[in-house]
């Protein structure tokens, strides 16, 4: 069997290494784009052929874009914010900035024509965002049942999670016609997550033993993409994927958390893209993305559900599913470099009622800016950047304290903001 070239083994070892540190989250907690120049485009990919991260975006891309290498790195800053207000005598009341603030979300890609028809690639990528960490000793907690020094949520020490997710893609892309293609991407997920702080929740799950401060969890699993993307007139191009729930092993150490004893699986969903020329110069792409985060139990179950925590239907972070809406433009300012701008907006997946599981995720920004360039070193070598800024935006609802003791627990703000700033080499040969 040929070798890898050393560039695209040194790409795979790197990644490998640094990948679990990726943590980006606007989308809920997917990333706005995966891939340099979909990032600087808001996240409008999927009816366009620019790199080799089609496994992330849409699988029959890669049938188009030939040899090709891509190696990037995205610095990612989310803002996160928590408040109780209201409480009795201000008693619970409390402010608190997430200390975390800056994660490196590197991505890969790989793509090689084995046939006039046929590639084969892979794509390497990131989810995360449910990374918070919260400073204790706030509160004195006694009345409810926790210690005199504690967080936010009456735990001890200080309050978080970290949940990291590294998505393996092998690609396939198929022309089954000379402007028309499919492509499958099989998913091969891992996992890991850490909660600290949340001692009060052992009193209300089925397995108080895994429930906080147990450090890393890991898990995998798998899942798989499947794309079309095809040229309507010389003008006009379309796309479309569908990608499965990513069935994943549980968190055994977080049984007692998790409804379903620590499962956290992937969420389904699916895309629709167009991109048009309308003049020799400008591409305008609009996608529209729907992901299901209500089909996995620990995500989309209410924070109201009545059974247990870790149990089958037990509480959940209550995310809705959601509806994202992407448009990014792109010039070609001279022969060696590409400027490009988008916006994104996605539904808000958390509700009032559900205000207080999500301190520990505030994924509530629905508006995202980007800008991005690529400008071409040499007629096989290219450099790509893209600044992304999503506004800030807060989802108010009354803290679960008013369960034990109504009326007297207050209201509870979540807010965030977001900036990035990404690289990425490409080569094509």
């Amino acid at each position: 069997m040929r070798k890898l070239p050393t560039a695209v083994r040194l790409a795979l070892a790197t990644m490998a290494v640094a990948a679990p540190l990726a943590a980006s989250a606007t989308d809920g907690y997917f990333s706005h784009g995966y891939g340099i120049k979909a990032k600087g485009m808001a996240g409008a990919s999927t009816a366009m052929a620019a790199d080799a991260m089609g496994g992330a975006n849409n699988p029959a891309s890669m049938a188009f874009v030939g040899n090709r290498l891509d190696a990037g790195l995205d610095l990612f800053s989310p803002r996160r914010k928590v408040k109780r207000e209201g409480s009795a005598g201000g008693m619970l009341d409390f402010s608190v900035d997430s200390d975390s603030t800056l994660f490196a979300i590197p991505e890969f890609g790989y793509n090689r024509a084995m046939s006039p028809s046929m590639t084969l690639g892979v794509t390497v990528y990131g989810n995360g965002g449910m990374n918070t960490d919260f400073e204790g000793g706030q509160l004195n907690c006694s009345a409810a049942g926790g210690p005199p020094s504690a967080n936010g949520l009456c735990g001890l020490g200080r309050l978080g999670v970290n949940l990291e997710q590294l998505i393996v893609a092998p690609t396939l892309g198929w022309k089954i016609a000379p402007d028309h293609a499919i492509g499958i991407s099989p998913l091969l997920g891992y996992q890991k997550f850490r909660v600290q702080g949340v001692h009060l929740f052992t009193q209300l799950s089925q397995s108080p033993a895994n429930v906080t401060n147990l450090g890393h969890d890991e898990a995998t699993g798998y899942g798989v993409r499947i794309g079309y993307m095809g040229r309507i007139t010389p003008a006009v191009t379309v796309g479309a994927t569908y990608t499965s729930k990513m069935n994943m092993g549980e968190f055994e150490g977080y049984k007692g958390l998790f409804a379903d004893a620590g499962g956290f699986d992937m969420p389904e969903h699916y895309t629709l893209g167009v991109a048009v020329r309308p003049v020799d110069g400008i591409l305008v792409a609009l996608d529209y993305k729907k992901i299901k985060y209500s089909g996995v139990g620990s995500v989309g179950n209410p924070s109201t559900n009545q059974a247990p925590l870790g149990a089958s239907g037990g509480p959940g972070f209550g995310w809705d599913d959601v509806d994202v809406f992407k448009v990014g433009v792109e010039y070609a300012a001279s022969p060696a470099l590409t400027v490009r701008a988008g916006f994104g907006r996605t539904d808000n997946p958390i509700q009032a009622r559900d205000v207080s599981f999500n301190i520990l995720a505030p994924g509530v920004v629905k508006d995202h800016y980007t800008l991005g360039f690529t400008y071409a070193i040499s007629k096989t070598a290219e450099i790509s950047g893209a600044f992304m800024h999503a506004k800030r935006n807060e989802v108010t609802g009354a803290s679960f304290f008013n369960a034990f003791f109504p009326g007297m627990g207050g209201n509870e703000t979540i807010e965030m903001y977001q900036n990035s700033l990404g690289l990425a080499y490409g080569m094509r040969w």
